[in-house]
């Protein structure tokens, strides 16, 4: 099993390829495998790493608490430098679009690239999105003591397209069957890591330090407290630029494979070319 030390923990991931590096960052409650579909698409022309965020999949949990979002962007240095990559492209999804950005605007020097999507920067716009994004959150560790994340997760998918659509949950089914497939999450750390999302707001970011393009990709029926931070990314970022992905939720690596595996594809022609982008193989 291939794992890396990153401060203290052992973490998995999963090398594909030779071309130029691009980092996948899953999003909370997930793994690696989220990315699947893009690193079956990319693998053979770029070198994909997908890893496992401490306390999930099988990089599993540690003895570190509280977590933050900056401890998993450490960790993401650390894996970087671990597996020697020279200045990959990262691309993070929710939460781990959380972690891509702070590593971005804290090692601007050692990226290529940066993509970001369906996440949301610390501001906090009211009292309404602190109630989406932190309380509402936290409010989730007692019943899944109880009860576990997935039940959980499934009643707040059902609230979350009462309150804004049906699209909002994308392809729901995809998230499950991925869960079922790979290790669970134990309970104090579900709780460690839903604690490091919903306190993000109190993370200090400079976006304006992530000196790399950007792009900014969500989903089409993502709800509007997420959606709301594209173009907060866009004007503070140097040089970003927004795709909205059709017929996609939070989740719309998974919900619209086709078009969000070529838009990636093409913004890393631009950024990070693979050999076979630019006159051919040698």
């Amino acid at each position: 099993m291939p794992t890396v030390q990153t401060n203290g923990v052992e973490t998995y991931y999963e090398r594909r390829g030779n071309g130029p590096p691009l980092v996948f960052v899953h999003g909370a409650i997930l793994d690696h495998s989220q990315w699947t579909p893009q690193v079956e698409a990319l693998g053979e022309e770029y070198t994909t790493v997908a890893y496992d965020v401490r306390g999930h999949g099988r990089t599993g949990g540690s003895d570190r608490s509280p977590y933050a979002i900056d401890l998993f962007a450490d960790d993401l240095r650390a894996l970087v430098e671990g597996l020697d990559l020279d200045r990959p492209v990262i691309c993070g999804l929710s939460m781990g679009g959380c972690i891509a950005q702070v590593y971005a605007a804290s090692y601007p020097d050692r990226l290529r690239g940066l993509v970001l999507a369906d996440t949301f920067s610390p501001d906090l716009g009211g009292w309404r999105e602190w109630l989406q994004r932190s309380a509402v959150l936290r409010a989730t560790v007692p019943p899944v003591r109880l009860l576990g994340y997935e039940r959980v997760e499934k009643a707040m998918v059902w609230l979350q397209q009462r309150l804004h659509g049906e699209g909002v949950g994308g392809d729901y089914e995809k998230i499950e069957r991925l869960r079922a497939e790979g290790p669970k999450l134990t309970t104090p750390e579900f709780a460690k890591v839903v604690r490091a999302v919903a306190a993000f707001h109190e993370t200090t970011v400079d976006l304006a330090a992530i000196s790399v393009p950007t792009l900014v990709l969500y989903g089409e029926d993502e709800p509007a407290f997420v959606r709301r931070h594209a173009p907060i990314f866009e004007s503070e970022i140097p040089d970003a630029s927004i795709l909205q992905v059709p017929h996609a939720g939070h989740a719309s690596n998974l919900d619209n494979p086709a078009f969000f595996t070529a838009a990636l594809r093409e913004f890393l022609a631009e950024v990070s070319p693979a050999e076979s982008t630019v006159g051919g193989t040698e």
